[in-house]
Parts: C-alpha cells; sequence; structure tokens
C-alpha cells in the first residue's frame, strides 16, 4: 500500500443493513482511505474504483488501526457505505464577480448556505448546476476528460472575449469558445445559457452569441436565454435594469429569428427563450410540439405551456361535476394571467369550483421579482391575511420551498404559513394532470 499520508480520508456516517461493508465489520465513524491503492478525491473516484469484480480497500478504524480488506464481489455492486456527503469532497467556489449575480443581491441575514457560490463541475453533472468554467484546474480538467461527465451545463452569456470578461469580472472569462471547443472534442456534451442584461450582452451581441455557439451543434444540446434577475439589494453593485414589454419583444425577435434558421438548417432550434421573455413582452409562446421534448424545463423554457397541454388533456379525461368548492393560488405577479386562464378552463367542466388567483407582490426582494419561484412565507402571509375569500386550502407551487424540505427562502415553513392564516396549505407539484389531480382529491376530502 502507499504511503497513506498522501490520501484524503472520508467519514463513514453509516453502515447500510446486509451490505458488504457490515459483513466486514466496517462501521460508523471509520474513514475510508483508499481502493486498490488509489486516492479517493471524490465520488466519482469511488464509484470507478467500486466497479471492479475484486478490490482491495483500506479503512482506518476509530482507533486508528488500519485495515486492509480484499473484497470479491458482483461487478459494481456497492459496499453499502454513505458518507457526510453526496459529493465526497467540499464544493469548488466561484472566484468570479459577476455583474449580474443573483446571490450578491440576496438580503442579509439568510441562512449561511444561501451564499455559497460553487462553480463546481461535478454538481453540473450530479444536480444540473450551471458552471462558468473560469474556476476548473488542469486537475479538473483531466478528470472531467476521464470521467466524461456528460451533459455538462455551461455559463456562457457571451461569446465575445471582452464582454464576457467584463461580466464576470475574470480576466480569463474570454477562453468560453476555446473551453467549449476542449469539452466537445473530449466528446462532452453541454447545454448552454445565457443570463442577458439589457445593454451588456442583448442586442448584436445576442446575436453574435447564438452564431458563434452554432457551430457546436449536434454537441451544444441546447441554448437557453434568461432573463436576469434584479433585486432590491443592489447597493454599491453595478446598475441593472429588468427587461420591460418593448426589450422582451426585442429577446423574443431575435431568437425567434434564429429559430427558424437552425430548424431549416439543422432540424433543431437549439435556442429557446425562458417564458419570462414572452410574458413580459405580451406575445405567444411556442406550442407545445415546437420546445421539442423540453430539454431545459428546469430553466423556465416552455413550463407554462407544458403545463397549460397537460392540464388540458386531463380535463378531457375527467367527468364535470356540480359540487361546490372553494380555494385560492399564490403565485408570482408574472404568471397571475396565465393562472387565470387555466382556471377558466378548469371552470368550464366544474362550474361550481372556486379558485381565487392571488398574485403576490415580493416585497423580501423587491418589486422586479416576479417569478413565482422566489416568493417567500412571509409576503404570503402580508398579502392574504387580509383577504376575505381564502377559501378552504391555498395551493402554493412546489418550486417556492428548498429542493426536499417545506421551507420558503427566508426559512418560513409550510406549516407557519397554514397557522398563520389559518386554512390548509397544498403543496402542487408543475405537471398539469398531477395538478388537476390534487385540486380534485381537495375537493373530495376538505370539508
Amino acid at each position: 500500500m502507499k504511503n497513506r499520508t498522501a490520501y484524503k480520508p472520508h467519514l463513514i456516517i453509516e453502515v447500510l443493513e446486509d451490505s458488504i461493508a457490515q459483513e466486514l465489520e466496517i462501521e460508523k465513524g471509520d474513514k475510508l482511505l483508499a481502493i486498490n491503492g488509489e486516492r479517493i478525491q471524490d465520488v466519482f473516484d469511488y464509484r470507478f474504483l467500486l466497479s471492479d469484480e475484486e478490490i482491495e480497500v483500506a479503512v482506518e478504524k476509530a482507533n486508528g488501526e488500519i485495515w486492509e480488506l480484499e473484497i470479491e464481489k458482483d461487478y459494481g455492486e456497492d459496499l453499502g457505505l454513505v458518507f457526510e456527503t453526496e459529493l465526497m469532497d467540499e464544493l469548488l467556489r466561484c472566484r468570479n464577480k459577476c455583474k449580474f449575480c443573483f446571490i450578491d443581491q440576496l438580503p442579509p441575514n439568510m441562512r449561511e448556505t444561501v451564499y455559497f457560490k460553487d462553480d463546481d463541475w461535478r454538481m453540473s453533472f450530479l444536480n444540473g448546476n450551471y458552471i462558468t468554467l473560469t474556476n476548473i484546474s488542469d486537475y479538473d480538467k483531466e478528470r472531467m476528460t476521464k470521467y466524461r461527465l456528460s451533459p455538462l451545463n455551461v455559463s456562457i452569456h457571451a461569446t465575445d472575449p471582452k464582454v464576457r470578461t467584463d461580466m464576470l469580472h475574470n480576466r480569463f472569462a474570454g477562453a468560453i469558445m476555446d473551453q467549449l471547443k476542449e469539452l466537445v472534442d473530449n466528446g462532452i456534451q453541454i447545454n448552454g445559457q445565457i443570463v442577458l442584461c439589457p445593454g451588456l450582452n442583448d442586442g448584436k451581441v445576442l446575436d453574435q452569441t447564438i452564431q458563434d455557439l452554432s457551430q457546436f451543434i449536434p454537441n451544444i444540446l441546447s441554448l437557453t436565454v434568461v432573463p436576469v434577475g434584479v433585486s432590491k439589494f443592489r447597493e454599491h453593485l453595478p446598475y441593472l435594469k429588468s427587461f420591460d414589454e418593448v426589450s422582451a419583444r426585442e429577446v423574443v425577435g431575435v431568437i425567434g429569428k434564429w429559430q427558424k434558421y437552425y430548424l431549416e438548417k439543422m432540424g433543431t432550434r437549439f435556442v429557446f427563450a425562458a417564458d419570462e421573455f414572452y410574458i413580459t413582452g405580451q406575445m405567444p409562446q411556442l406550442e407545445y410540439e415546437e420546445y421539442e421534448g423540453f430539454p431545459v424545463l428546469d430553466n423556465g423554457v416552455g413550463m407554462l405551456t407544458k403545463f397549460e397541454y397537460e392540464l388540458e388533456k386531463a380535463l378531457s379525461k375527467v367527468v364535470g361535476d356540480q359540487k361546490d368548492f372553494e380555494c385560492a393560488i399564490a403565485t408570482g405577479c408574472i404568471t397571475e394571467h396565465f393562472m387565470k386562464k387555466c382556471v377558466a378552463k378548469i371552470k368550464e367542466k366544474f362550474p361550481n369550483l372556486t379558485i381565487h388567483v392571488y398574485p403576490i407582490v415580493n416585497e423580501y426582494f423587491g418589486e422586479y421579482v416576479t417569478v413565482t419561484g422566489l416568493l417567500t412565507g412571509q409576503d404570503i402571509v402580508k398579502s392574504l391575511k387580509s383577504k376575505q375569500n381564502i377559501g378552504k386550502v391555498l395551493l402554493i407551487a412546489e418550486n417556492m420551498l428548498k429542493y426536499g424540505e417545506e421551507v420558503f427562502l427566508d426559512d418560513y415553513t409550510v406549516d407557519q404559513l397554514r397557522d398563520e392564516i389559518g386554512i390548509p396549505v397544498l403543496v402542487m407539484p408543475n405537471e398539469g394532470q398531477e395538478w388537476l389531480d390534487k385540486i380534485l382529491h381537495a375537493k373530495g376530502e376538505i370539508k
């Protein structure tokens, strides 16, 4: 075995029942040192080294004793070890000073983890995070190529070197085209993103960026354009403005032009605008089929079109009734009209179902933040406490909450919200079919 001081120990916090590790008497509190004499940086090294049928595992026991265990197992079979974090490593921190970074615009006194800026290529693969490629070392590049983690989500913003360097405030940011080419040449596919800022990377810069990136089709799977978010907490930060109806229409026009061009030339629209541009510009969104399978739904592209399509399909399959029921929806200001349109469709089949749609003004982040996903519990309470007509249950979207927990961005819990407004709160899915099912279930269960 190599000098163990070179190894990175990984604390074991749980050993699964009936696992190989339990059989070998590996225990909680032990530390994994190496597999086959190789250093384990993170979960990707761990899974790669674990895949063989015959492996040698080095474990440091709680008393400091080193066990070297020779294990025969099935190909890819797990040992049954649980570590402190999914990644088995610290996150790579972002060193950029992006002019548009939303984390820099957060209010004080939120939980500490909210302020952490990661720019980790591994989390891009695992969780879909977008990365800038400005914070990776040569060692990272070697491992990225070794494991071929694909696709990666890359925040591109602009291909013009001067514009991107200025936007990210990082002198290495201008090399994005070379970096993308290196990824593609090594067999890694990309989902690209542009956070669009009026006066910085829109207009001719956006036009050039879309054109430049097309050379990577089909290895760049999609390109998403999303509007910059501007909160009220921008003291000592560069001035940024939000998109208005005129500027949003211009963006949709540029993207529509390129969609038509690439569809004819390459059989894909390639570049897509976030739903917010269409709503702000008061323009119809693409049809369901035109979103080409919704490859970047999590980035707010086509979410409303998909939801409405699924809702209409679900309504066509249910039998309406005359039963009375009253409830309310809390939504972002930008989706008020859309939700009212969906409610009208439901009313056609359930005429005595009353659903109040309440747009919630975002006082927490500022009135220019209008999306549903950034609403807080306290703002919902402020808006609804004075309302006379709420009904028997309040519906909120699941993307208001921290993933896996019923907690808003301001640390309000769903239970707190329920207690404050005095009625049950239902967390609603983003799929139209499931959304309707949940309303109709509540209609039958909540008296």
